[in-house]
């Protein structure tokens, strides 16, 4: 478990796991107001949240599920990426790929939250690239069954 320091100005709960083996901490809507997202359209979503992440992780901000198959509501940058000296308000890019309008009320799970760590690429130029069993193959290389 890594220690990570918040600052929730929501007046809502903090994210958190729907069950003991989630990967993803449910996040709220922080909106003062209900937010109508009209077909097709997209929205900024307040969280209310501020985070101060260890060197060498972000947060990656993902879907719901269940929002995206009952109701067409998905991110628009998935995964959206906090970066760990990113300091401001967490925002969320929803988007409606429905045909009817949706509606986001305060206190709303919008989102997922995932912590996740990573490393910097440096990166050494080269004139060739070791083979692969792979090779130059692209979309679509390994066929469909």
């Amino acid at each position: 478990m890594t220690d990570v320091k918040i600052v929730n100005t929501s007046g809502l709960d903090l994210p958190g796991y729907a069950t003991d083996l989630s990967a993803g901490m449910d996040v709220r809507a922080a909106v003062e107001a209900p937010v109508t997202i009209a077909p097709g359209e997209r929205r900024l979503i307040p969280t209310g949240l501020r985070v101060a992440l260890p060197a060498g992780f972000e947060l990656q901000m993902r879907p719901r599920s269940g929002l995206a198959l009952r109701s067409g509501i998905t991110l628009l940058n998935s995964p959206g990426t906090i970066d760990a000296d990113y300091r401001g308000e967490i925002g969320v890019i929803l988007i409606n790929h429905s045909d009817c309008p949706f509606t986001v009320e305060r206190g709303d799970r919008i989102c997922q939250m995932v912590l996740a760590r990573y490393e910097q690429v440096r990166w050494i130029p080269a004139e060739t690239l070791e083979d692969s069993a792979r090779g130059e193959g692209g979309f679509g290389h390994s066929g469909v069954k």
